[in-house]
């Protein structure tokens, strides 16, 4: 064979068999590979010690909600539409009077900080870098003057539980107002907490406590536990210091003699903007708006309060029949894929949110894992849109949809 020949062929060699480049940084190379909320859920659960991961990974009582709210988006067809130009596909949206740029938010979770020491702090930038909103939990983890300091260009939003001191709940509504948050999410489904059984089984305590067993079990995920004794303690920002249950917190803390009528009282010290979450009833929904409620967000707290509750997709368009002329009407719980939030939208809801699925991305991979996250997500929304045959939120409705087990 002649040099040229040889050239020739080891060129071709070289076209067709390409050696991929090493990503050498351990965290990236993870994140990366992952390709689905699911992977970065195994991710999370090897980094994170048991009492941490099952804290965002369970629910209620036997887990019914929780596998009823999958089961729910996992029971629908799509009915997509061909040739049509989806060249431009566009996921933003307005969305209480301002713009999304994604027709998602990252919901209001407690104890975040105790996933992974970024927290809230990931959350938030992650959101803000993303055009998306942000909610803080009552329970958070970092207080809500850092969270404006930390993401000031953000849509900060704050989630309140009614305390039995109302003071006390006057005086984050103030701060959440002097720190700019636009938006006050008030959630009502958490009278009493719920019987979360792996917490029980776990002995989870706030903040955790190192007993023998959950020390074993840390040990191998040494850059949890060295967050955990080398970073500002780990505490609830917003409540008295507590050395108790999360559920002996909520049982303690939280009011559960709260009516409709607290509203007024309500309505009266947050002139921004106000969103009921946890409806999972048609009447309540309408209550709520009649409360003056500008959304309403039907969720069971992700399968975490009521065993048995209904699954908040199905709830969608009989409200959106009952309030869409007064109020929006967004949607939480069982969300993880971006088909899930199309699905959604198609059915008449303005907006979604995601806690466990930006947890998992959380503790995959701190402000990394969350982007990856909302990478994810936002890449299944849009090939999603361009197989059904829409270019724009406004163009999904529920002839897309069809339910396949729904009774």
């Amino acid at each position: 064979m002649t040099n040229s020949g040889s050239t020739t062929r080891l060129a071709f060699y070289k076209q067709i068999f390409r050696i991929k480049k090493p990503v050498l940084n351990g965290k990236k190379r993870r994140l990366k590979e992952a390709n689905t909320i699911y992977d970065l859920r195994i991710l999370a659960r090897q980094r994170t010690p048991k009492s941490a991961f099952d804290y965002t990974d369970g629910g209620a009582d036997a887990e019914l909600s929780l596998q009823r709210n999958r089961q729910a988006y996992e029971d629908i067809e799509f009915r997509p539409r061909v040739l049509r130009d989806v060249t431009n596909a566009n996921l933003e949206t307005q969305m209480l009077g301002k713009l999304s740029k994604l027709p998602l938010g990252i919901a209001p979770t407690g104890f975040t900080r105790m996933m992974h020491t970024a927290g809230e702090e990931a959350g938030s930038q992650a959101a803000a870098a993303r055009g998306i909103p942000f909610a803080l939990s009552t329970m958070g983890t970092t207080s809500i003057e850092e969270v404006a300091r930390l993401a000031p260009n953000g849509r900060n939003w704050f989630q309140l539980y009614i305390w039995k001191d109302r003071d006390r709940s006057t005086q984050l509504i103030n701060r959440a107002k002097a720190a700019g948050f636009d938006t006050l999410i008030v959630t009502v489904d958490a009278q009493v907490a719920g019987n979360r059984l792996r917490d029980v089984r776990n002995g989870l305590t706030v903040p955790p406590t190192l007993t023998a067993k959950s020390l074993a079990d840390a040990i191998p995920r040494v850059n949890w536990w060295w967050d955990l004794l080398t970073k500002e303690p780990l505490e609830f920002a917003s409540l008295l210091s507590w050395q108790g249950t999360v559920a002996d917190l909520m049982n303690t803390m939280f009011d559960p003699s709260v009516t409709f009528k607290d509203f007024e009282w309500l309505r009266n010290e947050w002139d921004g903007k106000l969103v009921i979450k946890g409806v999972q009833t048609v009447e309540d929904a309408r209550l709520s708006v009649d409360a003056g409620a500008d959304a309403v967000i039907l969720s069971n707290h992700g399968g975490r309060q009521l065993d048995r509750a209904p699954a908040p997709l199905h709830l969608i368009q009989e409200t959106v029949r009952e309030i869409g002329k007064d109020a929006e009407v967004h949607v939480d719980s069982g969300i993880m894929h971006g088909a899930d939030v199309i699905t959604a939208i198609a059915l008449g809801a303005k907006f979604t949110w995601v806690g466990r699925a930006y947890l998992y991305g959380l503790m995959a991979g701190g402000r990394d894992g969350v982007e990856r996250t909302l990478d994810i997500l936002e890449s299944q929304m849009q090939r999603t849109m361009k197989l059904i045959g829409v270019n724009s939120l406004e163009e999904l409705t529920p002839d897309v949809i069809k339910f396949i087990n729904k009774n």
